[in-house]
């Protein structure tokens, strides 16, 4: 029997990047974009392959959240982050870093971390 609050392909993605094999989906044309998707919402292909993910993103914008919802309360301060792999842009946590010491062009590889509150799995960037 399947784990009922697993989320199929965005878990996929999670597990795939925990165990250092983290990919994106594209299509002929270049289009990149992270899972689930079926379809390429820029061009229409249907023909997409997942192809990996590379080694190290550069922070493109991150916001510091100092006042959380009661949700992410133990997880403050923290910092948001859209990180540019090339094809593809993913957000996450960025740490490891000082909030105050966050750059854009910052260089950082990816992994799977938890929510200190919740201790949901999270995509994690850390400065390389």
């Amino acid at each position: 029997m399947s784990d009922p609050a697993r989320d199929g392909a965005y878990d996929d993605l999670l597990d795939a990047i925990a165990d250092g094999e983290g990919y994106y989906l594209e299509c002929a044309n270049g289009h990149g974009w992270l899972p689930p998707r079926r379809v390429c919402p820029d061009c229409g292909s249907r023909d997409l392959e997942e192809t990996p993910l590379p080694g190290a993103g550069e922070v493109v914008t991150y916001t510091t959240v100092a006042v959380p919802t009661p949700q992410f309360s133990e997880d403050a301060p923290y910092v948001t982050a859209i990180v540019d792999f090339g094809a593809v842009q993913v957000t996450g946590l960025l740490r490891g870093i000082e909030p105050e010491e966050v750059e854009v062009g910052t260089s950082v590889g990816v992994e799977i971390g938890e929510r200190e509150t919740t201790g949901d799995r999270a995509i994690v960037f850390r400065p390389r």
